[in-house]
């Protein structure tokens, strides 16, 4: 079988323009794999559930009367160390669980110290 001569320059075209709108499209066009937008969307969900129970975490603090001594226990600590004592504290335990929340902690503490 004899083959057009234009057709390898067609072929040769096709597959650099797919090459280079892949390359494109994944660097700066914004596309991403579903494994990361899974990562992204969980992410972004952890963010948002701990920034709804932010507000717990600060009315739990305001009952709290040895808030004050608290407060300077963790504001005193290293910033590594600061999630740690908020949870130590017990105003991340949300209601109706019994484990502190490490992201809970996290956004707490800097409302708190702030």
């Amino acid at each position: 079988m004899v083959l057009p001569t234009w057709i390898k320059p067609v072929l040769c075209g096709v597959v650099i323009g797919g090459i280079a709108a892949t390359v494109l499209g994944f660097s700066t066009g914004g596309w991403i794999t579903a494994s990361k937008a899974e990562v992204v969307a969980n992410e972004q969900a952890n963010a948002e559930v701990a920034a709804a129970l932010l507000p717990i975490c600060v009315e739990l603090a305001s009952q709290d009367t040895q808030r004050s001594t608290k407060i300077e226990g963790i504001r005193s600590k290293p910033s590594y160390q600061r999630n740690e004592a908020i949870m130590d504290a017990g105003w991340t335990t949300m209601p109706g669980t019994e484990k502190s929340d490490r992201r809970v902690a996290s956004v707490c503490v800097e409302k708190l110290l702030n």
